[in-house]
């Protein structure tokens, strides 16, 4: 059997976009920084940041891809107010099997910052669990109010099916 649908190859290609209301702020900047416990001059203080060449304390070079600052909803049933695709594959159990990061610029707190995610690719592969599973690609353009690329995100997340237990 198949997990690889004509119903689900017709997801490949789409694009979805989310649109940020307000600048990322140096709260948020500040915030994050203290979250991830990095102390760094460049993300505290503007006259460090200044003196190293920037306009202001820019953002922990993740911040961009973790913001869900375009995000304008409530949180869906599981908590979730970040994008999903909510592909319609039954029976599955979901596991995130890695990012790749690549950064164009640091992000600035007058920066809006919006994203547009792109399922690229759905493959079928063999598991070592007997049977197949879906290896699920898209990628997260993260874009400041001026179309300026500040971060691309490529993320993949497998679809295994669940053993009956």
């Amino acid at each position: 059997m198949t997990l690889l649908t004509d119903e689900l190859q017709a997801w490949i290609g789409r694009e979805v976009t989310y649109e940020a209301h307000e600048e990322l702020g140096r709260a948020s900047i500040r915030y994050f920084a203290l979250a991830t416990r990095d102390d760094n001059p460049l993300y505290l203080d503007d006259a460090y940041a200044r003196a190293a060449g920037y306009p202001s304390v820019i953002a922990p070079p993740t911040l961009v891809c973790e913001t869900c600052q375009y995000a304008h909803r409530p949180p869906d049933e599981s908590g979730c107010i970040g994008h999903e695709w909510r592909l319609p594959i039954a029976a599955c159990g979901l596991i995130r099997a890695g990012n790749d990061y690549e950064f164009f610029r640091p992000v600035l707190p007058t920066d809006r910052v919006s994203v547009i995610w792109k399922l690229e690719d759905i493959t079928e592969r063999p598991s070592s669990r007997g049977g197949t599973q879906l290896f699920v690609t898209s990628a997260a353009r993260y874009v400041n109010q001026d179309g300026e690329t500040l971060a691309v995100n490529r993320e993949v997340v497998v679809y295994q099916p669940l053993v009956p237990g």
